[in-house]
């Protein structure tokens, strides 16, 4: 006979204390280990809902380079050390294309969109060709697009210089969207986001992880607090 078999308690019920008449028990504990018990199953497996953060970054060619690496390993960090960890799952998107977007939207169901990179106004946001080139996607392309996913897309950071453009044409499907007025700095744009990241991964809300990003910003001693801003649908 195999161990297995030997000692299967599929049925078996044992408790402790005395057993009285008619199988009564009294004093001790009871444990019910028969297959109609799922009591225990039940309470294990409580639900966590969880996130999809999903980062998208691109510095193509001809463009000046950023620290994008830098800025992804931080929200990482921050977001694996977070007391609500197991509420988030991050998933990176580099170098992206148009289509690499659509995709990402299509495979991975994000509630937040992080995009990193640059920004060029009313000119749009740069992404990449297929040769590694600027192809510069505007704001109305991206509220078109968002504007199909609205029914899950909760959040959108832009950190990219001059997204506010962006920002505003996303958050009329969107109910938050930060985007950034002017230029902002490699330091700054990184320092925002590990504050906003881990506000949100410590269970605060968007309005609040917002502010402890800009917070962030002055507290590191970076005169662009004032830089992102942040976007509610109406």
């Amino acid at each position: 006979m195999s161990e297995a078999s030997k000692y299967n308690l599929s049925n078996a019920k044992f408790g402790g204390g005395f057993a009285g008449d008619q199988g009564t028990q009294s004093g001790g504990t009871f444990n019910d280990y028969s297959p109609n018990n799922t009591t225990a199953d039940t309470e294990i497996s409580s639900s966590v809902v969880v996130r999809n953060i999903l980062i998208l970054a691109a510095n193509p060619k001809g463009t000046s380079p950023l620290r994008l690496d830098e800025e992804v390993r931080e929200i990482d960090t921050g977001l694996q050390r977070a007391k609500k960890r197991e509420q988030f799952d991050l998933k990176q998107q580099w170098a992206v294309r148009y289509r690499d977007v659509i995709r990402a939207l299509l495979d991975y169901k994000p509630q937040i969109i992080h995009f990193s990179g640059h920004g060029a106004g009313d000119e749009g946001l740069a992404l990449e060709d297929e040769t590694g080139q600027v192809q510069y996607v505007d704001a109305e392309a991206l509220a078109e697009l968002f504007k199909l996913f609205a029914n899950r897309v909760e959040c959108v950071v832009l950190n990219a210089c001059y997204s506010e453009v962006q920002a505003e044409a996303i958050v009329k499907h969107v109910p938050y969207v930060i985007g950034m007025s002017r230029a902002i700095g490699d330091k700054a744009a990184i320092e925002f986001a590990v504050g906003f990241y881990d506000a949100l991964g410590s269970g605060e809300s968007v309005e609040f992880a917002y502010q402890l990003g800009c917070n962030s910003i002055r507290m590191a001693g970076i005169v662009e607090h004032l830089t992102p801003k942040l976007k509610k649908k109406q």
